[in-house]
């Protein structure tokens, strides 16, 4: 018969063991029953977030993110940039990030308005900037509302999510930068995934800027010309937009389907080599 063990702390919580490692205390705690209170508290961001999101569908702003914005307010917004760079610039990142956090559809178009008012590499720039910014946002929200439960239910489980979890913490500027360059991969769905399994937020946010570049540069690319059509009296529709700008859209169209091949080729030729050489 063992001896029953003494707690190292006498004023240690008589239902959790001190002498449990890190991993299965939260494994105890995960299981632990929350009050209403508790995940009101918890979810009380995300149910936030989803109400801005219903009053900005309700209001109708998404429908500002559109062409119509291109086509009506482009050479206005335009001169206001020439005359007042710094501070369009600041306005223009504010709103991006707003709407990127807010995750209402349609920031292509504030994409290609950026290209318009500022020229290809200053859009991008801004765009990246204020796109991340919004991410973090989201990131942050994630994380604080749920992402530390999920994380020790992840670790207690010690399933697959957890696995995926651990991963990203090895390779979080990798995994994260990939994600980004490809375009089909939902923006918010990356956010919300790297705030639930709290991903490093220093890799997180520069995988984040540098992997929106390349595809932003071809829509603020195409902005720009947009803004030259409008200057020259064309109003541009989507059907031009397509027809006009075929090949830079390949670009993007590249992004979103060969490039996950290519790097699943990559990957997989990779670990072939490394099995030869082992």
């Amino acid at each position: 018969m063992t001896e029953p063990r003494i707690p190292a702390d006498p004023e240690a919580d008589p239902g959790m063991d001190p002498a449990l490692p890190p991993v299965a205390e939260a494994a105890v705690s995960s299981h632990t029953p929350r009050s209403a209170r508790d995940w009101a508290l918890r979810l009380s961001p995300i149910l936030a977030l989803a109400g801005l999101v219903i009053l900005a569908f309700a209001m109708g702003w998404n429908k500002y993110l559109s062409m119509e914005l291109l086509r009506e307010h482009g050479l206005n917004l335009q001169a206001f940039a020439a005359e007042q760079f710094l501070l369009a610039l600041i306005i223009f990142i504010a709103v991006y990030a707003l709407a990127t956090a807010s995750t209402i559809p349609g920031p292509v178009f504030l994409t290609l308005l950026g290209g318009m008012m500022f020229g290809p590499l200053v859009g991008a720039l801004a765009q990246a900037t204020g796109a991340t910014l919004g991410s973090i946002a989201i990131y942050m929200l994630y994380r604080s509302a749920i992402g530390t439960w999920l994380r020790a239910k992840f670790e207690a489980d010690a399933g697959m999510m957890h696995k995926i979890a651990t991963g990203i913490d090895r390779n979080a500027f990798v995994t994260l930068l990939t994600l980004r360059l490809i375009p089909s991969v939902p923006f918010v769905l990356i956010n919300a995934t790297a705030g639930m399994v709290a991903a490093p937020l220093r890799p997180y946010i520069v995988a984040t800027f540098l992997g929106l570049l390349p595809s932003t540069y071809i829509y603020t690319w195409i902005g720009s010309g947009l803004g030259d059509l409008l200057q020259q009296g064309v109003q541009p529709d989507l059907n031009m937009l397509v027809s006009k700008f075929f090949w830079p859209l390949m670009g993007v169209a590249f992004l979103s389907i060969l490039l996950p091949i290519l790097i699943k080729g990559g990957q997989a030729w990779y670990k072939s080599r490394q099995k030869r050489m082992a």
